[in-house]
């Protein structure tokens, strides 16, 4: 592999001309570093805050906690709920709430971390507002 020998110090038309000795191997792998570089430049880096208030906003209602409740809800809609059952159903909305609640919690720090309201944070995010709270 052919070494280019540069001055310590280079206007980016020098760089651009020892770029052009390069061979076409060589030019791809410098073009790739030079391409991450960039992004590095451009990708927002979360701090570790950030990172975790994300993960908890981002973080839904369990699976089978989901099913569980839908099919509840299911068995209300057709009125074949026991009694038993919407006591289960209750207690899984107060769970769903209170997820929920967190997740509000979590997207307000977020927002006053980045000095954003809450509207504005959500909007970049692409979390919509519930049909039920509009």
């Amino acid at each position: 592999m052919p070494v280019v020998q540069l001055e310590a110090q280079l206007s980016p038309g020098q760089l651009f001309n020892a770029v052009q000795q390069m061979t076409q191997n060589e030019l791809e792998k410098f073009v790739a570093r030079v391409l991450a570089l960039r992004t590095r430049y451009y990708t927002p880096v979360l701090s570790e805050t950030e990172s975790e208030l994300l993960l908890k906003i981002n973080r839904g209602v369990p699976e089978a906690l989901q099913k569980r409740y839908n099919a509840l809800i299911a068995k209300r809609q057709a009125e074949t709920l026991s009694k038993k059952e919407y006591a289960e159903l209750l207690r899984m909305t107060s769970r769903i709430e209170r997820l929920d609640v967190e997740r509000m919690k979590s997207l307000a720090a977020l927002a006053r971390l980045r000095k954003k309201s809450l509207t504005a944070l959500m909007r970049e995010l692409g979390i919509k507002t519930p049909a039920h709270a509009q």
